[in-house]
């Protein structure tokens, strides 16, 4: 005999941010509602998210802030649940935050603040969470009687799901069903396809996917000189396909990280250059032509790791000025400093991949958002099937906007299931 019912009125496939935001909304308005989770935790990305702090919004959110084939698609979400509203809730819980760069929201202590804020609201609203369950199957219940207009009055249960729960097989009835499932980013940490599928069996579109927010490899002699620089991190302005970002580049034994490279990587093809401006602000080749004049028996490294780290310098050296290593300034005709500081504000790398989804922390693409339901996240062709956060094809750039997209979007949802 199982003791819990099996018919819901929701059932929120997914533990995440979106998935959990969109059930005690559900829950708060008179709805009995289920979460199942496959991991056998909750909320993991939430708890690893911003070095165990979890950036979980910014001051400034504007749909500029997000990728997406249909830029407008995530307005209405995000009009409707603000990044206020979420602060609100924050302090309400009492939860220590910052502000750091780019009006970024840091939790003072731990993610986990943030986790344990939704599991209470969860449990004051009379959410029913279940992990180690595993969707085995889903189909549609056809409903008789009604028509199409008045459907949304229909209370019977429209989805049957055959799930294994603790290796029991178990039948779930609900009338709305939420997929919250996340994406492919981050397989450790539950990223899976599982959402993917499900859409498509009901004929749902989903536009092509790809790693987002992902560090750079290189396979050339690049990768070598990463290696020797391994852990070195500095400001620069990186740019591809017209877009620019500046902040923090960090050297790996893999190639390049950092959140200026995580940001660019959204915008990144393989084949493409990336530009790397070292010294963003500053007019390199000018800089160099007057350090010719007032430090003429200088060496140019000498001069130049007074603007860059020493072991950076030497592999510079060895690239762009490597039979000069040793002379004086003196000796460099202003052409030859003219395009060494060009250099310097454009260096131009190739990498050769990201480090694909094992450390994504987001994937681009997903549920094509024209079949989709901006004002209420249900699909437009199958009522009662929703889609919350990243599983949609919309994502943000680095600093907690993926965050406010999984509340925004989990709270809308959670209105109208």
């Amino acid at each position: 005999m199982q003791s819990s019912p099996t018919t819901y009125d929701v059932i929120v496939l997914g533990a995440g941010a979106s998935g959990l935001m969109c059930a005690f909304t559900a829950a708060q308005q008179g709805r009995r509602v289920l979460v199942l989770e496959r991991a056998n935790k909750i909320g993991k990305k939430i708890l690893m998210s911003g070095g165990g702090k979890c950036n979980f919004t910014n001051h400034f959110v504007e749909a500029s802030n997000f990728i997406s084939a249909n830029p407008h698609f995530c307005k209405s979400a995000l009009n409707r649940y603000t990044q206020w509203d979420f602060i609100a809730m924050v302090e309400r819980y009492g939860i220590d935050y910052e502000e750091r760069k780019h009006s970024q929201l840091f939790c003072t202590k731990s993610a986990k603040e943030i986790l344990a804020m939704l599991l209470s609201e969860c449990d004051l609203a009379g959410v029913e969470i279940k992990t180690h369950s595993e969707l085995e199957s889903v189909e549609a219940i056809e409903l008789k009687g009604h028509s199409e207009k008045h459907q949304h009055d229909d209370k019977r249960s429209r989805y049957l799901l055959n799930i294994k729960h603790d290796q029991q097989s178990q039948k779930l009835q609900c009338q709305s069903l939420v997929i919250a499932t996340g994406a492919l980013s981050i397989p450790s940490l539950g990223g899976s396809g599982v959402g993917y599928d499900i859409a498509q069996q009901f004929g749902l579109n989903v536009t092509q996917r790809r790693a987002g927010l992902v560090p750079f490899m290189f396979s050339d002699a690049f990768k070598a000189r990463c290696e020797r620089l391994s852990g070195l991190a500095l400001e620069v302005e990186v740019t591809c396909n017209n877009q620019s970002f500046t902040e923090n580049i960090l050297f790996t034994h893999r190639g390049l990280s950092g959140p200026v490279i995580l940001q660019i990587s959204n915008y990144w093809y393989p084949g493409d250059e990336i530009s790397i401006d070292l010294l963003p602000g500053l007019t390199m080749a000018d800089w160099l032509l007057q350090a010719k004049h007032k430090e003429a028996k200088s060496l140019l490294r000498t001069v130049l790791t007074k603007k860059l780290a020493k072991g950076l310098v030497a592999e510079l050296q060895s690239l762009f000025w490597p039979e000069q290593a040793d002379k004086p300034l003196a000796e460099f005709s202003d052409k030859q400093l003219m395009s060494i500081g060009n250099t310097l504000n454009n260096w131009t790398l190739k990498p050769s991949a990201t480090e694909g989804y094992r450390t994504a922390e987001v994937t681009l693409g997903g549920i094509n958002t024209d079949e989709v339901s901006s004002k209420t996240m249900e699909a437009t062709k199958q009522q009662g099937l929703y889609f919350t956060g990243e599983i949609l094809d919309v994502s943000g750039h680095l600093g907690g906007f993926n965050f406010q997209w999984a509340w925004s979007s989990g709270y809308t949802a959670g209105l109208f299931v």
